[in-house]
């Protein structure tokens, strides 16, 4: 019997009137969502291009299961190892996941598989679809070369320097040629495209590991070094590194790693950085077209405010300065900043008369009064600014104080054209990295080796650009700028329930669901018979 609240009798097990009772003998699911993911992951080749490059397993466990599974955890919102017990828990998901086992398998390989699965059964062992999290955590340890990092950190110890990049291992080189086919698979069906903008920047990825070092903001972190591809959205390459090695170290090698990787069909790359690119090994590199295949790279990065090029900018008239307005479709938009370009010429650039030619472009923007703390009577400043300030005299005759940004760049056209390219690598930049570690796996590293949270990272990027592809190839027009939560609260998470009618497996789901999932399922068929190219 229920009680009675406010005059009606309700259940024992909650406030409303609902009961509660467990499904058994049901193959239901809560990510009937999903599915086209499994299916995009076949249609694009990803399943093939996992196999071919890669030849771990552990255990019974192969690549293309443990690579599915941790690629399904990131879509489905996991963010640890542990949640694959969530995926385990799930009727229908587990259900399908066998069935895209069998499926993978040639006729004779199914067939003992299945006898596998039914021996075991009979002897009442549980028989897994998705690998144990302790499966995943050895899995991961093999992407981890002790030996060698602990050379790589020798050799640096000895050469008296702290920052080091450790090799990467066979088997992750094998996870970024996956990455590489992806790339492939989804330029090949966009099209239209022979520029590539490349953006690279870091991001910090907070770790409470003992191992972990600590980096400029003082707190443990790993700072893998990005290369983003403006143009299609996916992440081409990333090089995953302790936290206190700098951007900028050894750009050159990530870059070059990146271009390695681009389509061949590409003709033309430009880069875009903060100023962790101002390094003149790395921008000769770019612009005296030392890449076998692209040549020449044009580029925009933020430069260091030198003592030189602060007495070039101190020397320039007050009506250099002109007023940066951002022009958009139907407006322009006047700010509070002005821009100049500066005839300057740095040592490290001048090293040859038939070099590069490398323009300067700064910009200023007024800072208002310092206000002073009360009772205080230091008269030194009381707060330090985290960015360059120059004394310059206005428009108007007075001397004020400015923010000062710099920027080097061999591409032509207007100034504040390029200012404004430039800038255009900030929003997005951040945005992909908050998608990385917060609504993927990224921010949340599984191990105390080093090569298993690089695996883990690699990971990440293989389901970050894997559901690019779903955004721009399957679901398209404004589902191209979603977030990841959006597309799981419209489409990952939908429930559903599978069946067997006909001798064929069904998955029945509400109707609107289903309009949405088949429109996508019939796309991602098009896919798979489309040819590359």
């Amino acid at each position: 019997m229920g009680r009675k609240v406010g005059g009606r009798e309700m259940d024992r097990q909650g406030v409303l009137p609902v009961r509660y009772e467990a499904d058994e003998k049901g193959i239901t699911t809560s990510l009937a969502g999903i599915l086209p993911y499994l299916d995009l992951a076949v249609a694009s080749k990803l399943v093939a291009s996992i196999r071919r490059h890669m030849g771990l397993r552990e255990g019974g466990w192969d690549d293309v299961s443990m690579v599915l599974t941790i690629v399904l955890l990131n879509c489905a919102g996991g963010t640890r190892v542990a949640d694959v017990e969530q995926l385990e828990r799930d009727p229908g998901l587990r259900h399908l996941m066998r069935r895209m086992q069998l499926s993978c398998l040639c006729r004779r390989e199914r067939r003992e598989l299945e006898r596998q699965w039914k021996k075991a059964e009979a002897r009442g062992e549980k028989v897994r679809a998705f690998p144990s999290p302790s499966s995943v955590f050895r899995y991961l340890d093999r992407f981890h070369d002790a030996k060698a990092e602990t050379a790589a950190r020798e050799a640096v110890k000895r050469a008296g320097r702290k920052a080091v990049i450790v090799p990467e291992t066979e088997a992750l080189r094998g996870l970024w040629r996956v990455v590489q086919d992806q790339l492939a698979f989804l330029y090949a069906r966009i099209g239209g495209e022979t520029i590539a903008t490349l953006d690279l920047d870091a991001t910090l990825v907070e770790t409470f590991k003992a191992d972990a070092l600590f980096c400029y903001k003082h707190f443990r972190a790993y700072q893998p070094l990005n290369v983003f591809w403006k143009e299609l959205g996916v992440m081409v390459y990333s090089q995953f590194r302790d936290g206190n090695v700098p951007a900028g170290y050894a750009i050159t090698e990530v870059l070059v790693r990146a271009l390695d990787m681009l389509p061949k069909a590409l003709t033309t790359v430009q880069i875009r950085s903060d100023t962790a690119g101002y390094d003149w090994d790395f921008l000769r590199y770019c612009a005296e077209g030392k890449h076998p295949r692209f040549g020449r790279i044009d580029f925009a990065v933020g430069a260091d405010v030198t003592e030189e090029l602060r007495k070039e900018v101190a020397r320039l008239a007050a009506t250099a300065w002109a007023p940066l307005v951002r022009r958009l479709a139907d407006q322009d938009i006047l700010t509070e900043q002005e821009w100049a370009e500066v005839e300057f010429v740095p040592n490290a650039a001048a090293h040859t008369k038939k070099g590069p030619t490398y323009r300067f472009v700064v910009t200023r923007e007024e800072l208002g009064a310092q206000q002073t703390l009360p009772d205080v009577q230091d008269e030194r400043p009381q707060v330090s600014l985290p960015f360059p300030t120059m004394e310059m005299t206005a428009k108007d005759g007075t001397a004020r104080r400015y923010k000062v940004y710099a920027l080097v760049t061999t591409l032509e056209g207007p100034g504040d054209q390029i200012i404004w390219w430039l800038r255009e690598r900030c929003g997005r930049s951040e945005e992909v990295h908050a998608v990385m570690k917060n609504d993927l796996a990224g921010g949340t590293l599984p191990s105390k080796r080093f090569g298993a949270n690089a695996a883990w990272w690699a990971l990440m990027i293989v389901s970050l650009n894997l559901n690019v592809t779903m955004q721009r190839l399957v679901l398209r027009g404004t589902w191209v700028h979603r977030r990841m939560k959006t597309i799981r609260f419209h489409i990952t998470h939908i429930a559903g329930r599978f069946v067997y009618h006909a001798r064929q497996l069904i998955l029945r789901v509400n109707p609107h669901a289903y309009e949405e999932l088949r429109r996508m399922r019939a796309r991602i068929i098009e896919l798979a018979a489309e040819p590359a190219g």
